[in-house]
């Protein structure tokens, strides 16, 4: 088989910075705020409060929370979603060439796609890692694949390249019935290993502001569906659960409930044993192992709760069914080719 009958496929995330660090953070934070698709404030108003404020006070505050996961592989986002690729490389075999690429960071979108060019490959399938689709994941994206598959360094740029790939992208998958299987399967047995049964469960999604949504992204229809049908596949009952988002930012509207304001009010309403899963991450990232677990927990002390009672669920991760799915996924969409 020729380099030239092989297929690229890019598992695509949206990044985590190279250390724990504020030097390393800023560039980071710089690169994913800046972008249009995160914050869609008019840039004459919002790049002079990044670089003027924000980047001058976040950074060290998101380092120490990084610090607090950081593990001997480096990044969980990062040591994890290699791992996936090798899972998803070896279920495709030697026809497909699997590379991760990150939105706002190293191994970038761009690396990936230059590494898939120089082995000849022309032909490349995408699957943004995010079962809900939203302008702030899935679009940035399809954004960068685009860009860096077409040889432009800016939207408005040259190109620099003169052929580019014949592209493809996995569709978001929030409701196909063989991803909720694979998620409802996960969360059963991961429930089964808890020293306790919880008495509520918070689905956690990650929010975005509300004006988002009102002008069109579909972002909220997606993850209540996702939720619907898993806590149909589950059997709950609407007493046993409640959807909620995290993750705000800023001082605009966000999807409501939040996350932040749910938990503290959970000791309250004489919930002992809460629960915490994140329906919309396939991977574990600072996003659900800090904010949810550690900061989950001192929040729900807060509010009179036990810390150490409150629980939370990994992603998917490595979980050899998923990988499994996305495999097959990937062979679908090569159809043809």
């Amino acid at each position: 088989m020729t380099k030239q009958q092989k297929i690229g496929v890019i598992l695509a995330q949206v990044g985590t910075p190279e250390a724990p660090t504020k030097q390393a953070l800023k560039p980071y934070l710089r690169a994913f705020l800046s972008d249009e698709r995160i914050i869609d404030s008019p840039r004459w108003m919002w790049l002079p409060i990044l670089h003027a404020i924000v980047l001058q006070r976040r950074p060290a505050k998101i380092a120490k929370h990084f610090e607090e996961i950081w593990t001997d592989k480096g990044s969980p986002l990062l040591s994890t979603s290699l791992a996936q690729v090798n899972g998803v490389q070896k279920r495709l075999g030697s026809k497909f060439v699997v590379k991760l690429g990150f939105a706002y960071a190293e191994p970038s979108m761009n690396t990936a796609m230059q590494e898939l060019h120089e082995a000849g490959i022309t032909r490349v399938i995408t699957i943004p890692m995010f079962p809900q689709y939203s302008t702030t994941t899935t679009a940035s994206v399809y954004d960068e694949i685009m860009h860096h598959a077409l040889g432009r360094q800016k939207r408005r740029g040259k190109p620099i390249k003169k052929y580019s790939p014949a592209l493809r992208f996995v569709e978001p998958f929030y409701d196909d019935p063989a991803y909720i299987d694979v998620l409802a399967n996960n969360i059963k047995q991961q429930i089964k290993k808890l020293a306790h049964a919880p008495d509520k469960i918070l689905l956690s999604y990650h929010g975005i502001p509300k004006s988002y949504v009102d002008e069109g992204d579909p972002y909220p229809e997606h993850c209540e569906t996702t939720t619907k049908l898993l806590v149909k596949k589950l059997g709950w009952k609407k007493d046993q659960y409640k959807m909620t988002y995290q993750s705000r930012f800023g001082r605009a509207e966000w999807l409501q409930p939040y996350t932040q304001i749910e938990l503290p009010n959970l000791a309250s309403q004489g919930i002992k044993r809460p629960l915490i899963i994140a329906p919309g991450f396939t991977t574990d990232c600072l996003e659900t192992i800090h904010e949810l677990g550690i900061e989950g927990a001192e929040l729900y002390a807060e509010g009179g709760g036990t810390e150490k009672n409150l629980m939370t669920l990994k992603c998917l991760n490595e979980d050899p069914k998923f990988l499994d799915y996305l495999a097959k996924k990937v062979s679908a969409h090569a159809g043809g080719w």
